[in-house]
């Protein structure tokens, strides 16, 4: 049996000792070492197992980490932590206190740029190559590793159309397996299908029309033609551009056969590919899915309705209409701008479009809410998916910013559902046509009604609610955190103290409710899944101030750092913000 090259691999210099022939079997260690620890420990499979013989293949050629390699978006960066110094810590991977599990700058000196959104390493690159001329080094190299889903987005273009007029040393590579998390779509796609099946003569090429040096497209997964590449594109100045042709989920035939599911599977069977079996327990539907079975039930008696989603309709649950109905349903691709305006067109024509982005995704729109939907105040009804601490995939995913960065927004109205009966009934509320252009932020995950296909009700824009009736304190909670108010609350023997509102609109505000909370309770407190450095507590203070009452008033939320990965159990104990840090604030104040 060969020895195991894995094993004596921990850096870049010992790879750079094993020869051009070893290297096949050094890739095949690699996948069965991802695949062995991501079986139990989860992640992100399908990416990273196709660019094993990539990953390779820079380290071995390029001298990292003087020579900066920036992976777009991480997902990918797998192999790379593994050959980088941390393959003995990649079990903890996502983990509470354990590596990232995208590149980090503080976590390693061969992590040259912070990676979690798409589209911005040409720009990184770019931006590194420059300084390095400035300085004088100009035999760096710097190379951004982006996929034909991230390469569609218009920030990847801003940089492209940049680099292509300077003289950087940058070598762009596209790693095409024609698929991002779902697969790619777009003019692009097409574009670069036709290249794949050389449909295209060589003065057609948009990269070679763009003044970059291009090559390929070339089989990513034979390591002797990436490296051999490699070495010569290592020799020509100036901007570069190779196309490699890779499969995603390479080595594990379940994940290759579906990659959507197993883009990030959760534990599997490394043998064979099979999903752990899923329980037979009837749970409550995660809230996605209610966001597209509703949209669906919507659209189907109003056909004024339209839905729309950067690039994740799965994930968003808007595959769910895209099936059913194909013609009103958008995936705009990794295109966070556009989908903001296109729905603003849509709505000034009278549409009614549900805009479905992730929470920390539509931070990249902030303008187009701004100025494209909020000033003309178009009635596009935003759907924040993921909003809060989604766990594992830590700072550059936490949808905590979305309250403050909206609230400051004329026009627009903030709602956060507590469950998922309450989301269908602002959905159904909102379709009927709405004075102002509305965000919904629902959490990652699961909810808490099992019978959740309830009977429609409409919603009374800026109406909180009353859950529970109290002598001296009064919580104040905005969502689906009113869960770990409620669980708090039970387990206290003087219960009977404390009032629970559900505010739900955190803009407008309920203002008569308001009043009645500060004119009967001297102890406020409120408590959000959102950073509390204008947030919703911030809100309830300014309110406070304006009307000069003096109660005592606590804000419970996320406090003014970056929470990186882990549960959203263990991230909640750490802001303060699960039910037993929320009775023990209660206890205190009792």
């Amino acid at each position: 049996m060969p020895s195991k090259l894995l094993t004596s691999v921990h850096s870049p210099d010992d790879l750079k000792k094993l020869s051009p022939e070893q290297l096949p079997q050094l890739a095949k260690e690699l996948r069965e070492f991802i695949i062995d620890i991501l079986s139990v420990k989860e992640g992100h499979l399908g990416a990273s197992l196709g660019v094993v013989e990539l990953t390779i293949a820079l380290h071995y050629v390029f001298n990292t980490p003087d020579d900066l390699l920036v992976w777009d978006v991480g997902h990918q960066a797998y192999g790379h932590k593994i050959l980088t110094e941390r393959r003995e810590v990649f079990h903890t991977n996502r983990q509470l206190n354990g590596i990232s599990g995208f590149p980090k700058r503080s976590e390693s000196k061969y992590d040259t740029f912070g990676v979690g959104h798409s589209s911005t390493s040409i720009s990184a690159a770019l931006g590194m190559a420059i300084a390095s001329s400035l300085k004088g080094e100009t035999d760096r190299h710097h190379i951004a590793i982006v996929g034909d889903a991230s390469i569609a987005s218009g920030m990847a273009f801003e940089a492209l159309n940049h680099a292509g007029v300077s003289d950087a040393n940058i070598l762009v590579i596209l790693n095409d397996n024609a698929i991002g998390i779902d697969p790619s779509v777009g003019a692009l796609k097409e574009y670069l299908t036709n290249v794949k099946e050389r449909k295209l003569r060589n003065q057609q090429n948009i990269f070679e029309a763009l003044n970059f040096n291009y090559s390929g497209p070339i089989n990513g997964h034979d390591i002797d033609i990436v490296v051999n590449e490699l070495n010569r594109l290592k020799k020509i100045k100036g901007p570069k551009f190779l196309h490699i042709i890779t499969t995603k989920g390479k080595g594990l035939k379940k994940a290759e056969q579906d990659q959507v599911r197993y883009h990030a599977p959760g534990k599997f069977d490394k043998v064979t590919g099979e999903l752990a079996p899923k329980t037979n327990k009837i749970q409550p539907p995660k809230f996605q899915d209610v966001f597209g079975h509703t949209l669906v039930e919507l659209a189907k008696n109003n056909e004024k309705i339209v839905g729309i989603t950067p690039a994740m309709p799965t994930g968003s649950s808007l595959k769910f209409m895209m099936d059913e109905i194909p013609e009103r349903a958008f995936d705009v691709g990794i295109a966070e701008q556009h989908a903001v305006t296109l729905a603003a067109g849509m709505a000034a024509e009278g549409l009614i479009p549900f805009c479905n982005i992730y929470s920390t995704f539509l931070q990249r729109a902030y303008d187009q809410v701004i100025h494209d939907v909020a000033i003309q105040n178009l009635p596009v009804i935003f759907c924040l998916d993921r909003a809060g601490l989604v766990g594992q995939d830590g700072a550059t995913h936490h949808g905590i910013f979305d309250i403050t960065y909206l609230r400051c927004i004329p026009n627009l109205t903030i709602f956060a559902p507590r469950d998922e009966s309450e989301l269908r009934n602002i959905m159904y509320t909102a379709q009927f046509g709405l004075d102002h252009p509305i965000a919904i932020r629902y959490p990652r995950g699961r909810g808490i009604q099992k019978d959740w296909q309830t009977p429609f009700e409409k919603i009374d824009i800026g109406t909180g609610i009353t859950f529970k009736t109290g002598s001296k304190i009064a919580i104040l909670s905005i969502g689906f955190i009113a869960k770990n108010v409620e669980e708090a609350i039970q387990n206290l023997n003087n219960s009977d103290k404390i009032a629970h509102f559900g505010m739900r609109f955190v803009k407008p505000l309920d203002v008569k409710l308001l009043h009645h909370i500060f004119k009967d309770y001297q102890t406020i407190i409120t408590i959000e899944d959102g950073t509390i450095t204008g947030g919703f507590g911030s809100a309830i203070l300014e309110f406070a101030a304006i009307h000069n009452y003096r109660s005592n008033i606590k804000v419970l939320g996320i406090p003014d750092t970056f929470i990186e990965h882990g549960t959203v159990e263990e991230l909640q104990q750490i802001a303060g913000i699960d039910s037993k840090s929320v009775e023990e604030i209660l206890q205190q104040f009792l």
